[in-house]
Formats: C-alpha cells, structure tokens, sequence
C-alpha cells in the first residue's frame, strides 16, 4: 500500500514515502544523521524504527539490520523494509506482500513499494535516483517519488505522502532535523509534498554569501521604504528587518549588514 526510498549523501540520510493510506509519514519513516535511515511499510511494524538505527548505531551493517529485524518478528512474511547506512542500501519483502510488491537496492539507496501498480514504479523511482546524482538529498528523494507516482504508484490510489531528512546541523537552529515534512490526506500528495519542500527552502535556505547586498545606498533606501509601507519605520535597518522578519518567517535568511535578494523579494511581495 506504500512506495518509498531511503538514500543517502555523506552524512545526511532520509526516506520519501507515499500511500493511499493517511497519514503515511506518522508510519514509515525514521532517519538519523551520520548513522541511516529506515522505511517501515506493508503491515508495518513500527518498532523497526527504533530498532533499525538502534542496530546501526551499534555497528551492524544495513543488511545485518534487516536480517535481524526480520529474523526477530514472526509477522516478517508480511512486512517491507528498507535500510541504508554508509555500508549501503538494503531492501526486504516479506513473500505474502500483496502484489505488486518489490525492491532495489545499491550503494546510497533502496526503493521498496507494496500493491503497486506494477515493477515499473519502483523501476521509475531507481532510475530517478541515479540521474538526479549531483542534486541535493532532498531533491534527489522528491524526484525518485515523484517518478514513483508518475509511473502509477498504489495501484488502490492517492493519499498522503512525507518526506524527513537528517543532516548533521543543518535543521531549524543547529538542529540534525533538516526536512520533516508531511501531507497526510490530500488527493494529490506528492506535487503538494514538493510545494512544501519548496516554501521550506524559502523559508530556511541559507542565503549565498556571495549575492548578499549591502544595506546602503540605494538598496538601504528602498528596504527602508518597504518596512515603512509595512509599518516598521526607523533608521536602524537591521532592528527593522529583524522586527519584520520575526512576523513574515525569515529570520534565518537574515545577515547583519546586508540583506538577502530572496528576502529583498519578499518585501517587494508586501509580505507580513
């Protein structure tokens, strides 16, 4: 009932999942940054979360991983699983999965699907993987899924998907957590999953230091104007931007001194 990939680059790990099933990203996904990542799905047994990083935390590899989580449950002939570590991607189907029912694996990922409409899904979602290389983590997921669903994905339908991302330092305030992202009934998921990754990259990014302007001159008197029209008046730039930001969500795109053009956008959107 269930497509998803685990993948890798360096130390960050994550899992894209999607279902007819609501609220699939409360189920399937768990991942740690610098250690791995889990999808737990068809009659999925949640406790392979906790155990599966547990496992790799403790030095297995992602094949040990699998082996004896399966190896452990006696409900392992209906259950899917995929695992990927720095040892590589492994993928697991129980033989009384329902159909179709399948998965690959290699070096950075596996890809693992239940009542899908047929191989060609997971078949898809490999081969998004392998020509996204190069692309950020996230990136490299929403394209594996999304190919996924293009080529059919739950044979029974649509209904909700999610996307979690553990990268060392990079979520909200120095946290390992960069994307926990979900939509949990929507008859069109992973289109709107990506909408979500995109305002969160707007939200969050972090600016390019090299395109950073300076707040004087002309560039200082128009900024100055913008936060006027929206009623934050002054003469302290920075204390206004920041003031602005706090309401409108961009305060981790801010630089003293300086302003971000996507936050410079923003102001000329009239955003509050």
């Amino acid at each position: 009932m269930t497509f998803s990939i685990v993948g890798r680059d360096g130390d960050a790990y994550g899992v894209a999942v999607a279902s007819k099933f609501l609220a699939v990203g409360s189920a399937v996904p768990a991942a740690r940054a610098g250690l791995g990542a889990v999808a737990t799905q068809a009659y999925a047994n949640l406790a392979y979360r906790g155990a599966g990083l547990a496992l790799l935390a403790a030095g297995a590899t992602s094949a040990e991983t699998v082996q004896r989580l399966t190896d452990d449950d006696e409900g392992r002939d209906d259950r899917q699983v995929g695992v990927v570590s720095g040892s590589g991607g492994t993928s697991f189907t129980g033989p009384s999965c329902h159909a179709w029912a399948g998965g690959r694996a290699g070096d950075d990922y596996a890809v693992q699907g239940n009542i899908l409409v047929g191989e060609q899904v997971v078949e898809a979602m490999e081969a998004a993987w392998a020509s996204s290389a190069g692309q950020p983590l996230v990136r490299r997921l929403l394209a594996a899924l999304s190919a996924g669903d293009a080529a059919g994905g739950d044979r029974r339908g649509r209904q909700s998907a999610a996307l979690l991302v553990g990268r060392p330092g990079a979520g909200y305030g120095g946290d390992d957590t960069e994307y926990d992202l979900r939509v949990d009934d929507h008859p069109d998921p992973v289109p709107e999953l990506v909408k979500l990754v995109d305002l969160h990259d707007l939200y969050f990014g972090e600016p390019d230091a090299d395109a950073l302007l300076p707040l004087e001159g002309a560039v200082a008197d128009e900024v100055r104007a913008l936060l006027a029209k929206l009623g934050h008046a002054g003469d302290d730039l920075d204390a206004l931007l920041d003031t602005w930001a706090g309401s409108a969500n961009f305060e981790m795109r801010l630089r003293p001194g300086s302003i971000d053009p996507v936050v410079l956008d923003q102001l000329r959107l009239g955003r509050t």
